[in-house]
């Protein structure tokens, strides 16, 4: 038991060391401040590209994402949250989304706002370490003031504010003016660090076939300039366009002949190309981190694309096709190429993680539910620093994952969400039963499992009785 690593027993031990300073520095393994650049898909499928199984077996090749596991790390165990919004607040502040989230007491399938700004996030961090810091994308983590990207750390931004879904299409064939009073279109923004955020064009149908061009050119643009300077920059890319409706730019419709989707997995292919070859031309591809990943699995609704791989359910489940997704990290010099493991990492692993291989600070006067792969990534650990995460959708705990076990003590119908308890948990050993079909209710030589288990639902549960998030002062509106 003692042997055990678990995530929110470190997040304990994190904050036992609070002092009256709010950060502390993490160690850096260099003197060196390496760039950053990141890349986030929206509900993009574990089984999408080709070193994941997809590839030319969803309709399109993907040489140029393929090769930054080629000469990287590749992670077939990377887990995220089950939705877009506490995933993506898990990735900038290395906390489970059920601590930082704007209305932690809200309904489970409920609209959730993203964090307060009582939260410190990974552009506030990489900011205080020295980084010119840019966000090209989509953002999903507050849209009013004080809560945009250029509020939370990020020197510059242009993208949308919001998810796809929650647009309203102009251009649609049901649209009506006048509808209801409160009805308003999701505009295209740009904004500057301290600068009220400028509507550019409202969010149509056909800006959403070229979102993602504009994406990349501007952080391109954004690379380039910056790397003329000796400040060394944080570039983070949310991609939109795999989220639905799926409508591919012009220049890649029709460019596979194997549907709208893989030509928009073409056109990533492409745009990810032009990213890694900016970087590379610059001379700046042993300085610069190079991730890639998504925020969760593929969509639930019947008419949408994607694929999960080997791995059963969509997003909005407790299930692994929800809850992982590709991962994958390009660092020449310092993690080791043509690597590949199955060991357990988290989102809120990105936050510690990148903290300390630039040297930078983390807050001390909460829990971070995230804790330091540097060791693992760069071969000096032959092990992840994690052997568990919890499993949340919404406000709901529905289980643990530890090692190769998984518990899920609460079932959702896929259809209605309606939540309800099970009356008992369905154990599941994810390499003997990687489908999740057959609980082992009825074990009779794994019965020990229940005890690691449970322990790490104790200690997260206790974790959360000691840190709930933000103060309470700093949750009412949005």
């Amino acid at each position: 038991m003692l042997a055990i690593i678990r995530s929110a027993r470190v997040a304990t031990c994190l904050l036992l060391l609070i002092t009256s300073i709010p950060l502390v520095a993490a160690a850096a393994n260099s003197d060196d401040k390496p760039n950053i650049v990141l890349i986030v898909m929206d509900n993009f499928g574990y089984g999408e590209i080709g070193v994941y199984g997809g590839g030319v077996l969803r309709g399109a090749p993907t040489p140029r994402i393929d090769s930054i596991a080629a000469e990287g790390l590749q992670l077939t165990n990377f887990n995220v949250e089950a939705e877009c919004t506490p995933s993506r607040t898990s990735l900038m502040t290395g906390r489970y989304g059920i601590r930082a989230r704007q209305r932690p007491d809200g309904p489970p399938r409920g609209i959730w706002w993203g964090i307060t700004e009582y939260e410190i996030t990974l552009a506030e961090m990489l900011s205080d370490a020295g980084y010119a810091t840019g966000m090209f994308g989509k953002w999903h983590l507050g849209d009013t003031e004080g809560r945009f990207p250029t509020d939370q750390g990020f020197d510059e931004w242009y993208g949308i504010p919001n998810s796809s879904d929650r647009a309203f299409w102009p251009d649609s064939d049901s649209w009506q003016e006048g509808a209801h009073p409160d009805l308003e279109f999701t505009y295209v923004v740009s904004s500057k660090r301290g600068e009220t955020p400028k509507r550019l064009e409202v969010y149509g149908r056909e800006k959403r076939k070229t979102i993602d061009r504009e994406i990349t050119d501007h952080a391109i643009e954004f690379i380039k300039r910056t790397a003329k300077t000796e400040q060394p920059f944080f570039a983070y890319l949310p991609y939109t366009q795999t989220h639905e409706p799926v409508d591919a730019h012009p220049d890649f419709k029709g460019s596979t002949g194997n549907g709208s989707f893989a030509d928009v997995l073409a056109q990533t292919d492409a745009y990810v190309g032009e990213v890694l070859d900016t970087i590379d031309a610059l001379g700046l591809k042993d300085d610069t981190i190079f991730i890639f990943t998504s925020d969760n699995g593929r969509e639930g609704i019947t008419r949408s694309f994607g694929f999960t791989g080997p791995w059963r359910g969509t997003m909005f489940s407790p299930y692994e096709g929800s809850l992982r997704v590709p991962f994958l990290i390009r660092y020449p010099g310092k993690i080791p190429p043509k690597q590949v493991s199955n060991d357990i990492v988290h989102l809120v692993d990105v936050f510690p993680t990148l903290a300390t291989f630039v040297g930078g600070k983390i807050p001390t006067d909460r829990i971070l539910d995230g804790v330091d792969q540097t060791g693992f990534f760069t071969g000096k650990s032959g092990k992840s620093a994690r052997e568990s995460v919890v499993i949340y959708i919404g406000n709901e705990l529905f289980g643990v994952k530890w090692r190769n076990w998984k518990m899920l003590i609460k079932e959702i119908d896929e259809d209605s969400y309606a939540i309800s308890n099970m009356a008992y948990p369905s154990i599941y050993n994810l390499l003997v039963d990687p489908k999740e079909e057959e609980p082992e209710t009825f074990y009779l030589d794994d019965t020990w499992v229940d005890a690691p288990l449970w322990q790490v639902i104790e200690d997260h549960e206790a974790s959360i009785e000691e840190d709930p998030g933000a103060p309470s002062s700093s949750r009412s509106g949005n």
